[in-house]
Parts: structure tokens; C-alpha cells; sequence
């Protein structure tokens, strides 16, 4: 937080300077109200005499609220370039984490996190941090001319005045903890209902649907609980910080009340005239003023802590070997750096690794040390048996996650396609999903897709054509049709790399045959493919095969590999 706070310290910086400037023209202000109802009971001055007065007050106050616009102006800036660079910052995290490391956090939890957390740290930044600098410097001012005009008066301010912060923290950290209780249980809140929602119909199925309506009903009734534990404690601040500022203010009016009637006649208030008087007791709420303010956006602190303890953790979240997730990840123009340093050329859609080695923590060596040359155009499948780690190696390749040892090189332009057994379909139009990977594309284009990945007479036979709507994950299809619309989609990108995870896998015969001939039609088209597959058909396609066994990559002739799938 504190490193933010500098990437925005000259709006921070204006913030506190017209602020300050609204204190200056409070002080002006008052001065010039007090020595004008002086002027005009003490010595009945007409209105030309105290015109300048008036001028003042009336400057005063078009300073002050100048001054103030410009206060909140700067501060909001300040909250709204901090919230910029905080979500820039998690979305490059979540881009470095990749979609696997990603998979075991919930996506309803990680938006919350990218929305509402982040939206608590405005608060903080336009309001607190400068309210923080103010609440110290105002209320200093305003003591010194006090001092001067009273010392008893000044006295009695400054052993009231630590009272308020005292007490606000010791409220305070009771509302960070319970702050941070709340963001947990919204975050929980969040992906119980998706997970519900997701899966109504099995619920539905299994009858249990009433059962979770009444959980999500019991969760959302814990958030509210917590959120008005949160708001009484909020409540309870203002209202002891009120108490003592008031009972301050009553006891600065009390002594001056009975030194200007002469019943005090200790320290200075035998010197107490009209003008001291009223100008003391008009500063007396000023001089509260900036710590009350403070305490009201002590809450915004309050909800910033607890948000960034769970954004900290995201962001701290450890990368296994960051260096080559760089080199994994990293376009560098046209060409790929090898883990000496040497350049290495490659051909878009070439692939080469290099002493790839792959661990999860807590668990042995899953592939490695791999080598593995494959040239653009090339089309090349990997089979083993489930859990042989034909899917981790394609993710080695696309980037998700990040090799232990040994490097990745690819060609990543234009483009890398990625196509398995879950194809991404969003909730929109049928031309909405396909322009994802080709947002340009003509509806001629979109349809030379659909007929390329066998979807043509379905096309034809949909009275809405490329305007049929499609729900989330697919709602309005079978699951043969998503992965068409997938492959559709393979067409229209400009990727020169296609990786496939076991694109047939689950589908009916009929729908497999219809996919692999799509598939067919892909591997001429000059891109490379590199599939993980036990389908033999598409083993066929292949130029070559490569077995994974005990994590290693072995090449098979196709003479062996057509006996071993008849065996």
C-alpha cells in the first residue's frame, strides 16, 4: 500500500495542499466574523466601516470552497490511478499464474477480488492518507492562534485532542479485523452461488435444490450479520469521537462565557474581550473538525487492510521457477532466447524444448528432462495412457505453467489456438463466440468457418443463423456442437500453432467422426499441430508419433504403433 501511495503522490501532494488552503481560509474566515461582530457591538460601527470585513468573509469563503472542490478532485484522482495500477498489476499476476496454477482458486472469488476489493482501496488513498497529514497540520494552526489569543484555552485543546485519536484507534482495529472477516465471507459468498447456479441441474435432478436455496440462503444471511457487526462498530466510533469533541467545544464555551462576565479571574481571562472570545469559540468546532473527519474515513482504512490481505496473498503467490516463465512466456519479436543466451530462429509455429524438465511441489518429477524439435508445419501426437502427462506438456508449451528446469522456445506469433474436451463458450450470439479469437471477421468468413468445422447444416437449420444465442458453457448445444464451435474457431484465428487436448474424447461416434473431419481439413493448412490423442484416426493424421512413459517422450514408428493399437 505504501508503494502505491508514491506512484500518486503528486495528486496525494495536491490533495493535502488545497486542503490545507480550506484551513487557511477557515482560520481567515472566522477571524474576520469575530473582529466584525466586535466592531459592530463594541463600538457600533456602520457597514462602510466594516466592508472590508465582509469582503474578507465572503473571499474567505469562495477560497475555502475552492479549495475544497479541488481537494476532493485530486483525492479521487489519486483513488482512481491506484485502483488502475492495482488491477494491472493482479490481472499481469493472474496472466503470470496461468490458467492452471489459476484452477485451483475460484473464479467467482478471484473476480470479487478484482472488483470489490480493489474498489475498497479508493477510500483510502482519496480520503484517508490525506485527511492523516491534514488532521495533524489544521488543527497545529489553529492552536498556535489560540495560544495566542488564550493559553488556558489552548491548554484545554491540546489535552483534549489526543482523546480522539486514542480512541479511534482502539475502535479501528477492531473494525480491520472484522473487515477483513467480511471480504473472506463475501469471497465465499460469491462462489457458492455460482457453484449453485452451475449446477442447478444436477441439483434439480437429485432434489436438492430447495436444500440450496436455504444454503445460500444461510450463507447470504451470515454476510449481512457480519456487515452490520461492521456498520455498528463504524456507528460507535463516530459517536464516542462526536461525544468528546462536543463536551470539548461546551467547556471551551463555558470558560469563555464566565471570563467575559468576570467570574474568572485566573490566567488570561481577565484579557478576554469580545473579539478573542467569539474568534476562540468559532475555532474551537474547527479545531475538532479534521480529526472527526479523519474518523469518519477511518473506515475506508479499515476496509482497505482488509482487502489487500487477501490482494497480498494473490500477488505474493509463488511462481515456480519465474525465470523460465519468462522465457516461456515472452514474445521477443521474431525470434527466441535460449537458456544460454543464444538466439535460436524459429519458423512461426515451431516449437522447440530444450532439457525440459517439469515438479509440482510435494510430488516427483512428472516429464523431463524432454527434448523435442518440432518444425512449422508439422503435425505431431502424443499418447500414453491418462495421467502420463500428455496435458501437462502441451501446457508446457502454450505457457500456462512455467518448466523446473530446461527451456520452451515458441513462435508465438501470430497466435497460439488451444483446443480440448471444455471449449470456452460465453453467454452471447453464435457470431459474439466466434469473433472471440477474430473480432474483425465478416459474417462470410464466420460461415466458411462453421462449414470448415462441419457446422454448416446446423447453421442452415438455426432460424436465427449467427444471431442464435448461446448460454454460458454452451447452453443451447450438445457437446459434439461446442467442440465444432471450437474448431470453428481454430479456423478463423490466425494462430500458426495448434495445441489439442484429447479433442474427441466423450463425444458419440457420429460426432467424433464429424470433429475429426474438421480436424482433417486442419492439419494441410500449413499450421502446426500438435495433438494429445488414442484416437487412431487421428494418429493417422500425424507425421509423427511420440509415446510419454514414465515422463519421458520415446518416438514410434508407424508400423509399431499400428500393432500396438490393434493389440
Amino acid at each position: 500500500m505504501k508503494q502505491q501511495a508514491g506512484d500518486v503522490r503528486p495528486w496525494y501532494r495536491g490533495a493535502v495542499g488545497c486542503g490545507l488552503l480550506a484551513g487557511v481560509a477557515t482560520l481567515v474566515q472566522m477571524g474576520a466574523l469575530a473582529w466584525l461582530v466586535d466592531r459592530v457591538v463594541t463600538s457600533q460601527a456602520a457597514l462602510e466601516d466594516v466592508a472590508v470585513g465582509v469582503v474578507a468573509i465572503v473571499a474567505a469563503i469562495i477560497v475555502r470552497a475552492l479549495a475544497q472542490w479541488g481537494q476532493e478532485v485530486c483525492g479521487q484522482e489519486c483513488g482512481v490511478r491506484v485502483k488502475q495500477q492495482v488491477r494491472s498489476r493482479l490481472l499481469a499476476r493472474l496472466q503470470q499464474l496461468g490458467p492452471v496454477r489459476l484452477a485451483s482458486r475460484h473464479s467467482a472469488g478471484l473476480a470479487s477480488q478484482l472488483v470489490d476489493q480493489v474498489e475498497s482501496l479508493e477510500g483510502y488513498y482519496s480520503r484517508f492518507l490525506p485527511q492523516m497529514v491534514l488532521a495533524a497540520a489544521i488543527p497545529l494552526i489553529y492552536l498556535v492562534v489560540v495560544f495566542w489569543l488564550n493559553w488556558l484555552a489552548a491548554i484545554w485543546l491540546l489535552i483534549a485532542a489526543p482523546l480522539i485519536p486514542l480512541f479511534m484507534a482502539l475502535i479501528g482495529m477492531g473494525a480491520q479485523r472484522l473487515n477483513e472477516a467480511q471480504f473472506q465471507a463475501v469471497t465465499r459468498l460469491s462462489g457458492h452461488f455460482l457453484d449453485r447456479v452451475r449446477g442447478i441441474a444436477t441439483l434439480q435432478l437429485f432434489g436438492l435444490a430447495e436444500r440450496s436455496v436455504e444454503e445460500v440462503s444461510e450463507v447470504a444471511h451470515d454476510y449481512r450479520r457480519r456487515s452490520l457487526k461492521t456498520l455498528r462498530v463504524a456507528f460507535l466510533s463516530s459517536a464516542v469521537l462526536e461525544f468528546f469533541a462536543a463536551v470539548s467545544v461546551a467547556v471551551i464555551a463555558i470558560y469563555i462565557g464566565f471570563g467575559l462576565l468576570g467570574y474568572i479571574q485566573y490566567g488570561p481571562a481577565e484579557q478576554l474581550d469580545l473579539f478573542s472570545g467569539l474568534f476562540i469559540l468559532l475555532l474551537a468546532p474547527e479545531f475538532f473538525q479534521p480529526l472527526r473527519t479523519l474518523s469518519q474515513h477511518y473506515h475506508d482504512r479499515a476496509s482497505a487492510l482488509g482487502a489487500a490481505e487477501g490482494l497480498v496473498a494473490l500477488l505474493d503467490d509463488e511462481v515456480e521457477n519465474p525465470d523460465a516463465a519468462a522465457t516461456t512466456g515472452a514474445v521477443d519479436d521474431e525470434r527466441s532466447r535460449s537458456t544460454k543466451g543464444d538466439a535460436v530462429e524459429l519458423a512461426p509455429g515451431a516449437v522447440r524444448l530444450v532439457d525440459v524438465e517439469l515438479r509440482h511441489a510435494g510430488r516427483e518429477r512428472i516429464l523431463g528432462p524432454l527434448a523435442l524439435d518440432v518444425d512449422a508445419g508439422e503435425v505431431v501426437a502424443l499418447i500414453g495412457p491418462s495421467g502420463s502427462g500428455k496435458s501437462s506438456l502441451l501446457q508446457l508449451i502454450a505457457g500456462f505453467i512455467a518448466p523446473s528446469a530446461g527451456a520452451v522456445h515458441v513462435q508465438r506469433e501470430p497466435a497460439i489456438a488451444w483446443l480440448d474436451q471444455r471449449p470456452l463458450i460465453i453467454q452471447g450470439s453464435l457470431a459474439e463466440n466466434l469473433r472471440l479469437v477474430a473480432p474483425a471477421a465478416s459474417d462470410d468468413e464466420l460461415r466458411h468457418a462453421l462449414n470448415q468445422a462441419g457446422l454448416g447444416r446446423w447453421l442452415s437449420s438455426t432460424p436465427a443463423e449467427l444471431d442464435t444465442p448461446l448460454g454460458e458453457r454452451g447452453v443451447g448445444l450438445s457437446g459434439g456442437e461446442a467442440q465444432r464451435l471450437a474448431l470453428a474457431r481454430v479456423f478463423l484465428s490466425p494462430a500458426t500453432l495448434v495445441l489439442l487436448d484429447e479433442p474427441t474424447a466423450a463425444l458419440d461416434p457420429e460426432t467424433e467422426r464429424a470433429v475429426i473431419a474438421g480436424l482433417t481439413q486442419l492439419a494441410p493448412s500449413g499450421r502446426t499441430l500438435i495433438v494429445a490423442t488414442h484416437h487412431p484416426a487421428i494418429m493417422t493424421m500425424a507425421s509423427r508419433l511420440y509415446a510419454i512413459e514414465a515422463g519421458r517422450l520415446s518416438p514410434i514408428e508407424r508400423p509399431d504403433a499400428s500393432r500396438e493399437l490393434h493389440s
